[in-house]
C-alpha cells in the first residue's frame, strides 16, 4: 500500500492545487512542498524492506479475465531513482516558491509539477512495461504544460510542441518495442522479461526490438539526431528547466536502457546504435555548449552532452559502464539541479541570463557565485566533487573496453575531448557571468536573493562536496543496492573511492582538466565566436521541413478525399462502407435456414410511418429545415415505439429522452445556420438530376445492402451463450434485476465510463467553440451598447408569442412550466434510483432533467436561466466524472477488478434495512454528467443565437440607413 501511496500522491496533491486561489501562493507551495516529502519520507521508509526483500510489490487487479492488472515495483534501482525524483521535486518547489512571480498563475504551475512528479514516479515503479508506456506519454504530457507555462510567448508554445512531438513519437516506437517483448515473452510483467532475456535475445526481432526501445530512449533523453528538441525546452520556468534536466524526463530514456540492459545489451547492434548514439552526442552537445550566450542554452547543451555520456557507458556492454552510469545519473541531478536554480538566481536579479552582458556578479551576489562556482566545478569533474568521481569510472571503462584495437585508442581519445569541453564550458559559465569587471548597463540592480531562495542549491552543492570527499559512505551502499538489483548475481565488485594511485584515468582527468583550462583561455576567449556553429546539423531545420511537408500532404490529400459539403462527407463515407463489403463478393453471406415469422400489420405501418418520416426528412432537408426536423423527429418517434414492441424499455426510454433534447438543441441551432435556397420548380439541369441519381442509387445500396446482411443474420439460429450469461449473471455478480443496466454499470462499465468522458469532452468542446461569440458583461458595456444589446437580445418565445394570442394566455403556461421543474426533477430522480432493478437509470435520468431545463429556457431565456444556476455546468460534468471514477475506486480498494459493483446491507433509524451499492454512484455520475453536458451546450448555443442575432439586427439597420 505504501507503493500505491507513492504514486497517488502527487496526483492528488495536483488536483488539490489546481483547486487553490491564484493568490494563495505560500499555501500552494506548502501543499506541493508537503506532498514531496511525505513522498520522499515515504520512499526512505522502504529501504529496510528493499535491502531485506530485495523488491516491494503492489498489484491490483484490473481485469481478472484479461489478467491485466495495475501492478507497482520497487527494487533497489527504482528506489533511488524514486529517491532522486522526489528529493529533486522537494528542493525544486521550495526554489519555486521565491522564483514565481504573484502575477503568474501559481496554481497551475504546482497542479503540473505535481503531476511531473506522479508521472514519473509512476515510469519508475512500473511493474508492467504496458503501464510504463502509460505513464511515459503522461510525463510527455505534463512537460509540455510545463513547458508552455508562459503560453503567450511563441518561443514556449514551440518548444512545447516540438518536445511533445519528438517525445510523443518516440514513445509509439517504443510501444511497438514493449509488444513484441510481450508477445515473446507471454506476459509484460517486468520480472518475466527479466528472467526471458536470453529467449529474447535470440528471437528474430530482437533487432526491431532494440531500434524500436532505443527510439523510445533516444528521443526522452534528447540524444542524437534528436537532440535539437531540448534547447528550446528552455521556455519553461527556471524551476521546470531545473527538475526536467536533473531528475525527470530527459532521465526517463537512460532509466529505460538501464532498467532493459539485462535483457538488450550485449550485442553489436546494441553498441553501435547505443553507444554510438550516445559518443556523437557527447562530443556534438559539448562542443554546442561552447557557442550558447544563454546561460539555461549553456546547461541544456551540458545536459545533452551528459546525457550522452551515461548513454555511451550504457551502450559499452559492461557491467562496470553500467555501474558508471547510474553513478553518474545520481551525480548529474545534484550538480545540474544546483547549475540551473544559479541561473535562475541571476535571471532573478539581474533581469538577464546573456553571458556578454554579464560580468562581475561575484562581488554583488558572492553566495550564489560560491555555490554556483562549486556545482560547475562538479560539472567539470574537478577532483574533490562527485563529478570527477563518476567521470573517472567513465574514463577507466573507456580504456578498459574489450573491443577492437582501433575502437580502444579512439573512445578514450573522445571521452578526453568531450572532458576538456566540459572544463571549457563550465569555466565560460563561471568565469563569463561572475569574473572580470562589475557590469553597469543591467537592467536590474545584481543582489543575493534571500537565503531560503539559495537553500535548495546550497543543499545540492553540499551533496556534490560530501559524494566527492566521502562518496563510500554516502552514495556507495546506495549505489550497491541499485547495481545489485539492475546485474543480480553478474553485478561486479567496484571500489568507490576519492583515489585510486596514480593511473592512465587519473592522466586523462588531468588533460581534460588543464586542456579545458586551455581550451577557454586561447581559443574560446578570443576566437569564439568565429567558431562553427554547426547550423547544419541542427535537427529544428529538420524537425520544421518534415512537419510542413506532412502538412502540405495532409492538406492536398483532404482536398482530394474530402469536401466543405456536407452532401459530399455523406457520400465518402458510404462509400467507404460499401467498400466494406466487397469481400463479400468472394464469398457471399447467403441467409440461413430458419424461417422468419412475418411482421404484424401495426408494425408494419408503424414503419411505413416512420420510413415516410425518414424520406420527408431527407427531401426537406435543403429547403425546409424546420419540417425536415419534425419529421426527423417522427423517425426517432417510430424508433422508440420499435424498441416497446420488441420489449426493450430501457432503450425506449433513451431514444425517447435522446430524441427530445436532440430535437431541440437543434432547432436553437436552425436559428443561426444560413438560409436553405428554395426548392427547384423545375425539374433542374441534367448535372443535378444525375447527381440526386446517383445518390439515390448509393442510398438504395447501403440501405439494401445493411438489409441484406440483417437478414442473413436473423435467420440464422443466434448464439445464446452471451444472452445467456447476463440474464443468468446479472444478478448473483452484479446485483441488480435489470440486465441492460447491470451490463452498463459493471459488465461494460468502463466502456460507459469511456463514453460519458466522451460526452463531457463534447460538450466541453461545443462550448469552447462558441464561447468567442458570448456576449459582453454589461458591465463593461456604455450604456448605449447596452440598450443596443437589450434591443437586439433574442425574446423568449413566450414573448414572441404574446402579441399574438391574448392577454395573459401565456402567463400560465410560463408558470406551469417553472412548477414543473421540482416535479420533474423527482421523476428524474425515481428513475435514476430504479434503474437497476427496473428501466430507468443515470441516462434517462439526466435527460428527464436536462430537458426540464431546456423548456425553462424556451419560456423564460437563458439570462433567466443563468442567474438562477447554482451550480455551473463545467462543475456538474467535474462531478459526474469525479462520482463516475469513485465508484470504480472503491471497488478497487476493497479488492475487487476496476468498477465492479460493491454492495452494503445494514439497518438505518426509521428507515429499517437498507441496501446501497456503489453502482448508485456510478449512476449519479453519469446523471450529473449529461445534465451539466446538456445544460453547457444549451448555454453554447444561446449565446451564439444572441450573437448571430445582434449581428443580423445591425446588418438590417446599415441596410435601412442604405436605403
Amino acid at each position: 500500500m505504501s507503493l500505491f501511496l507513492i504514486l497517488v500522491l502527487p496526483f492528488l496533491g495536483s488536483l488539490c492545487a489546481a483547486l487553490l486561489p491564484t493568490n494563495a501562493r505560500n499555501a500552494e507551495a506548502w501543499l506541493a512542498g508537503i506532498v514531496a516529502a511525505s513522498v520522499s519520507a515515504l520512499i526512505l521508509w522502504q529501504l529496510p524492506a528493499i535491502e531485506t526483500n530485495g523488491a516491494l510489490y503492489y498489484e491490483q487487479i484490473w481485469s481478472p479475465t484479461l489478467k491485466i492488472a495495475f501492478q507497482l515495483r520497487m527494487d533497489g534501482f527504482a528506489w533511488l531513482f524514486a529517491l532522486l525524483v522526489a528529493l529533486i521535486g522537494l528542493l525544486v518547489v521550495f526554489y519555486a516558491r521565491y522564483y514565481m512571480s504573484p502575477e503568474d498563475p501559481v496554481p497551475r504551475f504546482f497542479a503540473f509539477l505535481l503531476a511531473f512528479m506522479g508521472a514519473m514516479l509512476g515510469i519508475v515503479l512500473s511493474g508492467n512495461l504496458l503501464q510504463l508506456a502509460m505513464f511515459w506519454e503522461l510525463t510527455s504530457l505534463a512537460s509540455f504544460m510545463l513547458i508552455a507555462y508562459w503560453h503567450h510567448r511563441q518561443d514556449a508554445r514551440t518548444g512545447a510542441r516540438m518536445a511533445l512531438t519528438v517525445t510523443g513519437m518516440g514513445g509509439l516506437a517504443m510501444l511497438g518495442g514493449m509488444l513484441l517483448i510481450g508477445h515473446i515473452v507471454g506476459s509484460y510483467e517486468i520480472d518475466a522479461v527479466l528472467a526471458a532475456a536470453e529467449q529474447i535475445k535470440a528471437h528474430a526481432w530482437y533487432p526491431a526490438i532494440v531500434c524500436l526501445i532505443a527510439l523510445g530512449a533516444l528521443t526522452k533523453s534528447a540524444q542524437f539526431p534528436f537532440h535539437f528538441w531540448l534547447p528550446h525546452a528552455m521556455a519553461a520556468p527556471t524551476p521546470v528547466s531545473a527538475y526536467l534536466h536533473s531528475a525527470t524526463m530527459v532521465k526517463a530514456g537512460v532509466f529505460l536502457l538501464a532498467r532493459l540492459w539485462p535483457v538488450l545489451a550485449g550485442s553489436d547492434l546494441w553498441f553501435w546504435l547505443i553507444g554510438g548514439s550516445g559518443l556523437v552526442t557527447l562530443l556534438l552537445g559539448g562542443y554546442l555548449a561552447l557557442l550558447q550566450n544563454d546561460m539555461k542554452g549553456l546547461l541544456a547543451y551540458s545536459t545533452i552532452s551528459h546525457l550522452g555520456l551515461i548513454t555511451l557507458l550504457l551502450g559499452m556492454n559492461s557491467e562496470l559502464a553500467l555501474v558508471a552510469a547510474v553513478f553518474h545519473i545520481v551525480n548529474h541531478a545534484t550538480f545540474k539541479a544546483s547549475l540551473f536554480m544559479a541561473a535562475g538566481i541571476v535571471d532573478h536579479e539581474t533581469g538577464t541570463r546573456d553571458i556578454r552582458r554579464l560580468s562581475g556578479l561575484r562581488l554583488a551576489m558572492p553566495l550564489t557565485a560560491a555555490l554556483a562556482g562549486v556545482a560547475a566545478a562538479a560539472m567539470a569533474g574537478v577532483p574533490l566533487l562527485n563529478g570527477f568521481l563518476s567521470k573517472e569510472m567513465f574514463f577507466s571503462e573507456t580504456v578498459m573496453l574489450a573491443r577492437p584495437e582501433w575502437q580502444r585508442i579512439l573512445l578514450p581519445v573522445v571521452a578526453t575531448l568531450a572532458g576538456m569541453f566540459s572544463v571549457a564550458y563550465s569555466l565560460r559559465f563561471i568565469h563569463g557571468a561572475f569574473f572580470g569587471p562589475p557590469t553597469t548597463d543591467l537592467p536590474q540592480t545584481p543582489h543575493d536573493p534571500t537565503r531560503w531562495m539559495l537553500l535548495p542549491s546550497a543543499l545540492l552543492v553540499a551533496a556534490c562536496l560530501l559524494v566527492g570527499v566521502l562518496p563510500g559512505a554516502t552514495v556507495g551502499p546506495y549505489l550497491h543496492l541499485a547495481t545489485d538489483a539492475l546485474l543480480g548475481a553478474q553485478a561486479p565488485i567496484y571500489d568507490l573511492a576519492m583515489w585510486h594511485g596514480v593511473n592512465l584515468p587519473l592522466l586523462m582527468s588531468l588533460v581534460a582538466l588543464f586542456g579545458g583550462i586551455t581550451l577557454y583561455q586561447f581559443v574560446l576567449q578570443p576566437y569564439g565566436q568565429k567558431l562553427p556553429s554547426l547550423r547544419q546539423l541542427d535537427g529544428k531545420t529538420a524537425f520544421t521541413w518534415l512537419l510542413r511537408t506532412l502538412n502540405v500532404t495532409a492538406d492536398r490529400l483532404l482536398q482530394l478525399i474530402s469536401s466543405t459539403r456536407l452532401q459530399t462527407q455523406i457520400l465518402v463515407l458510404i462509400l467507404a462502407c460499401l467498400a466494406a463489403g466487397l469481400p463479400f463478393l468472394a464469398e457471399p453471406l447467403l441467409p440461413g435456414t430458419q424461417a422468419m415469422p412475418w411482421p404484424h400489420p401495426a408494425f408494419v405501418l408503424l414503419w411505413l410511418m416512420g420510413g415516410a418520416c425518414a424520406l420527408g426528412a431527407a427531401w426537406f432537408a435543403k429547403y425546409q429545415r424546420l419540417a425536415a426536423l419534425i419529421l426527423s423527429g417522427g423517425a426517432g418517434l417510430a424508433t422508440s415505439l420499435t424498441f416497446v414492441w420488441f420489449s426493450a424499455p430501457d432503450l425506449a426510454l433513451t431514444q425517447l429522452a435522446v430524441e427530445v433534447v436532440t430535437v431541440v438543441l437543434i432547432l436553437l441551432g436552425l436559428r443561426w445556420l444560413p438560409r436553405g435556397n428554395p426548392p427547384p420548380s423545375g425539374r433542374g439541369s441534367l448535372r443535378a438530376q444525375l447527381r440526386r441519381s446517383r445518390d439515390f442509387l448509393l442510398a438504395l445500396l447501403g440501405g439494401g445492402g445493411l438489409a441484406a446482411l440483417s437478414y442473413a443474420i436473423l435467420s440464422r439460429p443466434a448464439p445464446t451463450q452471451l444472452a445467456d450469461f447476463f440474464t443468468q449473471n446479472a444478478l448473483p455478480l452484479g446485483g441488480g434485476q435489470n440486465v441492460v443496466n447491470v451490463i452498463l454499470v459493471d459488465f461494460r462499465g468502463f466502456d460507459t465510463f469511456g463514453e460519458i468522458t466522451v460526452l463531457g469532452i463534447v460538450a466541453l468542446t461545443v462550448y469552447a467553440l462558441l464561447r468567442r461569440f458570448r456576449p459582453a458583461p454589461e458591465s463593461t458595456l456604455l450604456p448605449a451598447q447596452q440598450q443596443l444589446q437589450a434591443a437586439e437580445a433574442p425574446t423568449p418565445f413566450s414573448q414572441q408569442l404574446g402579441d399574438k394570442l391574448p392577454a395573459g394566455y401565456l402567463m400560465l403556461p410560463a408558470v406551469l412550466v417553472r412548477l414543473l421543474l421540482p416535479m420533474a426533477v423527482l421523476v428524474s430522480l425515481y428513475f435514476l434510483l430504479r434503474g437497476h432493478h427496473e428501466p430507468g437509470g443515470g441516462f434517462v435520468g439526466g435527460l428527464i432533467f436536462a430537458t426540464t431545463i431546456i423548456l425553462q429556457y424556451l419560456i423564460s431565456g437563458i439570462g433567466w436561466l443563468e442567474a438562477r444556476l447554482r451550480i455551473r455546468p463545467v462543475y456538474w460534468i467535474a462531478c459526474g466524472l469525479l462520482a463516475a471514477a469513485s465508484a470504480g475506486l472503491l471497488a478497487t480498494f476493497n479488492g475487487a477488478p476496476f468498477l465492479k459493483s460493491q454492495g452494503w446491507h445494514g439497518a438505518l433509524p426509521w428507515l429499517g434495512e437498507v441496501h446501497l451499492s456503489s453502482v448508485l454512484l456510478f449512476d449519479l455520475g453519469v446523471y450529473m454528467l449529461v445534465v451539466g453536458a446538456t445544460v453547457l451546450i444549451l448555454i453554447a448555443i444561446a449565446h451564439q443565437t444572441l450573437r448571430t442575432t445582434a449581428a443580423r439586427t445591425a446588418a438590417g439597420q446599415e441596410a435601412r440607413q442604405w436605403h
